[in-house]
């Protein structure tokens, strides 16, 4: 699967959702810059990817890693964008807090749990 990376402000971060199932997980908003519009743009980190949204705040900006999964649940299909590194595009990109190591596999995490309502 292909990551992609996306740079932009920090609109949003919510705080961390966790579920019966022990599965955590934490949604964030970035606006981007550069096309005709700005455009708020919705992320989630999971499980231990949580934490690496402690180091932002709104109003800074950040440069997001991330991958796009989707799946089908009772008829609808749903596209989730999965950031799995965080940094400031200033330095580089990558924050110390991640690491570069392969993306996490949300249809691992997730499987048919149905507690899990998107």
């Amino acid at each position: 699967m292909a990551a992609y990376e996306m740079e932009g402000t920090v609109k949003l971060i919510d705080k961390e959702m966790t579920f019966p199932s022990g599965f955590s997980k934490r949604e964030f908003v970035i606006t981007t810059e550069g096309e005709r519009f700005p455009q708020d743009i919705k992320f989630e980190c999971l499980k231990d990817k949580t934490a690496l949204l402690d180091k932002f705040k709104e109003g800074q900006k950040i440069k997001v890693t991330f991958d796009i999964s989707g799946r089908e649940y009772n008829g609808k299909y749903f596209v989730n964008l999965v950031a799995w590194k965080l940094g400031d595009p200033a330095s580089g990109g990558a924050s110390p807090a991640s690491k570069d190591e392969p993306p996490f596999d949300e249809n691992d995490a997730l499987g048919d749990d149905p507690e899990i309502q998107f």
